[in-house]
């Protein structure tokens, strides 16, 4: 089984973790908001002290891919990309609702769950989200959604739906009648990675470490502050 370094930047706080054999033996979570160009490094630098391992003797390093937060992407893509240059090991990257998915099929599912349901906060009543099936499988594109009372009526009028990710609770009062259904405010964890990652690597779907860009879904447009006096 290989060893595999975990990073995950996507969202407003970062984590990372190492696996070996198929399980994490070592792992960081940052508990400071957007924090990632501070802490990124640093966790994984005491993680391979405190296992022993080099990078070389990683198999690959898997990164979260987006969508997310832009700042948090380019940090996570190029701490990975620059251990995959040093190291010479190839690069994994896994989406960021696919690491969403999985922990919400960790963290247990409501009996007969009939979808999965990640969404990554892109400001105001927009996400990006995706439907799963309660196996993990993606069965719709990733795109933005302006959230309302309607939002994906048909999707809960089926049966109860699992809501993941860091814009469950501002999903949450618009489904106030979703029946069995449960709304799980988190951020998306390393560790989570472990699944779709390892999937990957058994594949041999690697990035192209050079040209690797993370999936932003919306172009970054930098802004000026507006004065305040």
């Amino acid at each position: 089984m290989p060893r595999l370094l975990l990073i995950e930047t996507s969202t407003s706080l970062c984590s990372t973790a190492l696996a070996e054999d198929g399980r994490i033996v070592c792992s960081r979570r940052s508990t400071e908001p957007r924090a990632h160009a501070s802490l990124t490094a640093v966790f994984v630098k005491e993680m391979l002290e405190e296992s022993g391992w080099t990078v070389r003797e990683l198999d690959a390093v898997a990164v979260s891919a987006g969508p997310g937060s832009y700042t948090g992407l380019r940090v996570g893509s190029s701490t990975a990309k620059g251990l995959c240059f040093g190291g010479q090991v190839p690069l994994i990257a896994v989406s960021t609702l696919d690491i969403l998915a999985r922990q919400a099929i960790e963290a247990g599912l409501p009996e007969g769950c009939k979808a999965i349901l990640p969404m990554v906060d892109a400001r105001r009543m927009e996400v990006y989200t995706a439907v799963f099936s309660p196996e993990g499988t993606r069965l719709t594109d990733i795109s933005p959604v302006i959230l309302d009372e309607n939002s994906f009526s048909d999707l809960f009028a089926s049966g109860p739906v699992a809501v993941i990710g860091d814009a469950a609770e501002k999903f949450a009062p618009l489904r106030a009648t979703a029946d069995g259904s449960v709304f799980m405010q988190c951020c998306p964890e390393a560790s989570a990675m472990l699944v779709p990652a390892m999937r990957k690597y058994e594949k041999k779907e690697f990035e192209d470490t050079a040209y690797f860009e993370p999936f932003y879904l919306k172009q970054f447009i930098a802004t000026t502050p507006k004065k305040l006096f």
